[in-house]
């Protein structure tokens, strides 16, 4: 389990592939502090560690992780958001993010207004939903939605999390993992299955 709260920002150093896996070595401040078999959000994924040194760790992302967010898209240079696991006993600043990507969304504007930015996201449709003022992990950011449509929804950034992040590296047509509010999953759910 995660909160979305980001702890820093690493960067693809190395991509190997091995049958249908894709093994990932990041650069990043905290590499050096992680332990073999850590679990760790990355860019909103749930990965593993696998080994480390002291400025590296790599993952492994198995096919399925493939299909289900953007991780085929990162190359040598991309910059990942990274969360190590949430402690039992610490305070939940973000929400519940499970690190479980539901799909991939593609960011449709982003407009700058008085020092925070507002980012425009579409998606396939599907059963998941967002709601005005729900949360939502972008890229493994927990974030509040601020327009809510059947297929899109809106953010607003502030600059602390503008410049802590990889939103900075995003532009229109930018892919990003989106890991909807859990709660209204099983809400959407349950009105699916009363419906069928």
């Amino acid at each position: 389990m995660f909160t979305g709260i980001i702890e820093t920002v690493g960067e693809v150093e190395q991509i190997k592939k091995e049958g249908n896996n894709i093994i990932f070595t990041i650069k990043s401040k905290i590499s050096s502090k992680l332990k073999i078999d850590q679990s760790l959000s990355h860019d909103g994924v749930c990965l593993t560690v696998v080994e480390k040194t002291e400025s590296t760790h790599s993952v492994v992302a198995i096919k399925e992780t493939s299909l289900k967010s953007n991780v085929k898209e990162w190359k040598v240079g991309t910059l990942i958001n990274l969360e190590r696991a949430m402690k039992l006993g610490d305070r939940l600043d973000g929400h519940i993010v499970q690190g479980h990507v539901d799909q991939i969304a593609k960011c449709t504007d982003i407009s700058e207004e008085n020092g925070s930015w507002y980012f425009n996201f579409e998606y396939d449709e599907s059963e998941n939903i967002t709601v005005g003022k729900g949360s939502i992990s972008v890229n493994g950011v927990s974030l509040t939605v601020v327009e809510s449509g059947p297929s899109n929804f809106s953010v607003a950034i502030i600059p602390y999390t503008y410049e802590h992040t990889n939103f900075k590296s995003l532009n229109i047509g930018s892919t990003v993992n989106i890991e909807f509010d859990m709660i209204g999953k099983y809400i959407a759910k349950l009105i699916k299955s009363s419906r069928d």
